[in-house]
């Protein structure tokens, strides 16, 4: 495969309800699309950085710079023609794992419509279809709340999980146990709201037979989470923590996790996060497959990395409906609670071209030489 380069594309997404977590409450999304174009299929990245630092140090136009000024132009000097070749050609530049997650993904795709392969045989799928979990976020009161958790159970997702952060815990957890009962599987998300000094409050989620506290504390307190998890009975999962393979084998042999969350735009790619996977399932810790809003096309990935054998617990892997009234694909749509994974070559799907061009706000084609 020979690539020609990479065209940069922003688009605005108005979300269908506004989405509040510990760390800030989003309407749009302003999404980073890379597509892939050589001699062959063109291929399809989404970039998960969000609009401003405040999830990670990441942001969308920091991924466009990074990506114009250093990445392409060492993909273009190393003469890539793999996705492989991708991560290797990019490791010297610290950091920006969304960016190069993205560029990887492109590759990725493209090199696997070439080869008529479909991204989840390359994963390694074990699974036709996977059960979806759905991301609820902060609300103004416990009745806003109880109603939104109500429509999403009669929609059939089989897991909740609710953001929380300090003064809305303990009692929209209680709430959503006492209206719903013991049968839903129930988690909580923190987004590093915490600290160890807040074992006591967080101590007080015992009760209500949750799966997981995810990254209670901030992404570098390795140790305070071994800490905290010595103190609680819920077992602690890390998110912002787990940058990489070799970050997720030191949590888990300093028992700061019990279950890991993997966000491939997180530790720098789909290659990376399959090797999360078997480090985890090699100790014998459960995954799951976060989500970070993304469209069609992060979306399909992500339900392909879901349906790997080590992913025995539901994912933030909505349907599109879950945040999107109209989608740059077709959209995903469940049936009794999963998703069908996809089977085409490379991600299976593609944008819609009509619908692409009406959300696009920004296009730039970056050569590769």
């Amino acid at each position: 495969m020979k690539l020609a380069g990479f065209e940069l594309r922003r688009v605005a997404m108005p979300l269908v309800a506004p989405f509040r977590t510990s760390f800030g409450t989003e309407t749009e999304r302003d999404i980073l699309l890379v597509k892939a174009v050589g001699d062959g299929p063109d291929g399809w990245g989404e970039c998960v950085a969000m609009s401003d630092p405040l999830y990670s140090s990441e942001y969308v136009a920091a991924a466009v710079d990074v990506m114009c000024r250093f990445l392409i132009p060492a993909l273009g000097q190393a003469g890539i023609g793999s996705a492989v070749a991708v991560g290797e050609a990019l490791e010297p530049f610290k950091g920006h794992r969304m960016s190069k997650a993205a560029l990887e993904m492109a590759v990725l795709d493209a090199e696997l419509r070439l080869e008529e392969r479909s991204l989840a045989r390359e994963l390694g799928s074990a699974a036709d279809r996977v059960p979806c979990g759905v991301s609820v976020g902060i609300h103004d009161s416990i009745p806003a709340l109880l109603d939104a958790v109500d429509g999403y159970l009669g929609q059939g997702y089989v897991r909740i999980k609710l953001k929380i952060e300090p003064g809305w815990d303990v009692e929209p957890v209680a709430a959503v146990r006492e209206r719903f009962g013991d049968g839903i599987l129930l988690q909580v998300d923190a987004n590093t709201a915490y600290t160890l000094a807040d074992t006591r409050q967080l101590a007080k989620l015992d009760a209500f037979d949750l799966l997981l506290i995810e990254q209670p504390l901030p992404e570098d307190d390795i140790l305070g989470h071994a800490e905290l998890a010595q103190r609680v009975s819920t077992p602690i999962c890390l998110d912002e923590s787990i940058t990489s393979a070799q970050v997720a084998a030191a949590a888990i042999t300093l028992g700061a996790t019990s279950v890991i969350n993997i966000k491939p735009g997180r530790v720098g790619g789909y290659l990376e996060a399959r090797k999360i996977h078997d480090v985890a399932r090699a100790h014998g810790v459960p995954v799951w497959c976060g989500g970070m809003l993304e469209t069609g096309l992060g979306r399909a990935a992500n339900i392909a990395l879901a349906s790997l054998p080590g992913f025995t617990l539901p994912g933030d892997v909505s349907a599109s409906s879950r945040f999107w009234a109209r989608d740059i694909t077709e959209p995903w749509v469940m049936a009794d609670g999963r998703l069908t994974v996809p089977q085409g070559p490379g991600l299976g799907v593609a944008p819609l071209p009509d619908v692409l061009d009406e959300v696009t706000t920004w296009t730039q084609f970056v050569p590769l030489a």
